[in-house]
């Protein structure tokens, strides 16, 4: 591993109410370098003591600052915290690649460097969005009233983030957030402390962000966020996790009727249709699925191709696979990564050993990569299982796909629409026209069309069904953190 991955060091402490602070009692925990099982460093193990005080100062800082009524700040002091990340590029991609693990290469994109810049979006839609829409005069009850409808901050949020693409999910809650005039409480990742703790760090030392406006908290306890949704003085909860963990979110959030956002799972089908070329299908299909070791919630993991050409396509993916193999992170050529840690590992393995208890084989990898250190798995195509076997229907969160027989494109949009999620997907086919139909009958919030990309700053994303609740990034995830308000004068 390059040196100047191994000797990043990010921030070891808690920001809140606009100081960096050690953890109330003192205590620290490891981060790890997924690549190499290093010990990176130590970051700032919060309890529940910290996590109040974060929710106090948070609460204080909307309830007293100006910053919820003047979008003209808000958008001054966003453009400035993402100028000031934009500074600390080389910085933070050395860190994203070692705690995260993430290739080198994606760093240029979604892991980094293309969040930052979307903190622009969010700056300019501050100032442009229309807060406030005159209704007119009405009369009601022989009473005329001029009526207009304000939009305003909801007030304090709590985040609640994983690891797997941390700037990227990190910035998509703050940004819009921010941009909307709320107070945040953002926690962190037990797997990737640095990466939103050095952005507290940025935050407190290079933008005017009003103190107690962002606070960033790490702790090895994956438990701590619940405090965020019983916790009365928080307003909403913003939270991207698995399925299990959004539920629970969700239950504690409606002890206080607090609003919450959910961006949860998935199990996303690429559906390849009976005319398409196979070999540009598939060898599309099988290098977006191992990205990043397959750890992102909308990568197509489903592969559905037509029976007759199954065999073909199943050759080709399997041979695309093999020939990216795994790879050192700091590498530009690498794809396929490590996954973030031994316990994620661990349960890639066990869904690989479900596929062959249920009749399924591996026609690549299936095991451990031959590596000394880091906790890799070989890109992974399973065959021999039907839509309803554990690999097809929940989320691995590995570099494992499952390729499915379908028998032309009701049959291919059934066994789509036949899972629990319903957060992305992707249609291939040579009639242009014929895909976009196709792509309209499967229900999820996403879905690209012949290698057509949908992420971006200006795209709401979000699923159907146990895929969560609502939308991020977007004028709708910006809305997400809006009150409506509805205002009536004499006329």
């Amino acid at each position: 591993m390059a040196d100047a991955v191994t000797e990043v060091l990010g921030c070891q402490q808690l920001l809140v109410g606009g100081k960096l602070v050690d953890a109330r009692e003192g205590a620290v925990f490891e981060t790890v370098n997924p690549a190499t099982e290093e010990v990176l460093g130590v970051a700032a193990d919060a309890t529940a003591a910290d996590m109040d005080d974060g929710i106090a100062a948070a609460r204080a800082a909307f309830d007293t600052e100006a910053w919820s009524s003047d979008p003209a700040l808000r958008a001054r002091c966003i453009r400035q915290l993402r100028d000031a990340l934009q500074s600390h590029a080389e910085e933070l991609r050395a860190l994203t690649v070692a705690e995260v693990g993430a290739p080198v290469m994606l760093t240029s994109g979604a892991h980094l460097e293309g969040p930052i810049a979307d903190l622009g979006w969010a700056a300019d839609l501050a100032e442009s969005y229309e807060w406030t829409t005159d209704l007119g005069i009405g009369d009601t009850m022989g009473i005329a009233s001029r009526r207009r409808i304000v939009r305003e901050a909801a007030g304090v949020v709590g985040a609640i983030t994983p690891w797997n693409f941390p700037h990227q999910i990190n910035f998509a809650k703050l940004g819009p957030a921010l941009a909307a005039g709320c107070a945040v409480v953002l926690k962190a990742a037990p797997d990737t402390p640095w990466c939103a703790s050095t952005v507290g760090r940025i935050i407190a030392e290079e933008t005017d962000i009003p103190p107690g406006i962002v606070n960033v908290i790490t702790s090895s306890d994956h438990q701590l966020g619940a405090q965020l949704a019983t916790d009365p003085r928080v307003d909403m909860v913003s939270f991207t996790g698995s399925t299990a963990t959004g539920r629970s979110v969700m239950a504690a959030a409606a002890l206080t009727l607090k609003r919450v956002f959910l961006e949860l799972g998935g199990k996303s089908a690429f559906l390849v249709l009976d005319d398409a070329d196979v070999a540009a299908a598939c060898g599309f299909a099988a290098f977006s699925g191992i990205i990043h070791a397959g750890q992102g919630c909308a990568i197509t993991t489903r592969i559905l191709l037509p029976r007759r050409r199954f065999d073909e396509g199943v050759e080709l993916m399997a041979a695309t696979m093999a020939s990216i193999g795994v790879g050192d992170p700091t590498d530009p050529a690498t794809v396929c990564g490590p996954l973030i840690s031994a316990r994620q590992r661990d349960r890639v393995e066990g869904y690989l050993a479900d596929a062959i208890d249920q009749g399924g084989s591996f026609a690549c990898g299936g095991s451990r990569a031959d590596r000394d250190q880091g906790f890799f798995i070989e890109p992974t195509l399973v065959v021999g299982v039907d839509n309803s076997a554990t690999i097809a229907q929940e989320e691995v969160f590995g570099p494992v796909l499952v390729a499915i027989p379908h028998d032309g494109d009701d049959d291919a949009v059934r066994l789509a629409n036949d899972s629990p999620y319903g957060l992305s997907g992707a249609v291939y086919g040579g009639d242009l026209d014929r895909a976009v139909g196709v792509a309209g009958r499967i229900r999820t919030g996403t879905v690209g069309v012949n290698g057509g990309l949908w992420y971006a700053a200006d795209v709401p994303f979000g699923g159907y069904k146990q895929s969560g609740l609502g939308r991020e990034m977007g004028v709708q995830g910006f809305e997400e953190y809006l009150e409506t308000k509805a205002i009536a004068v004499p006329a």
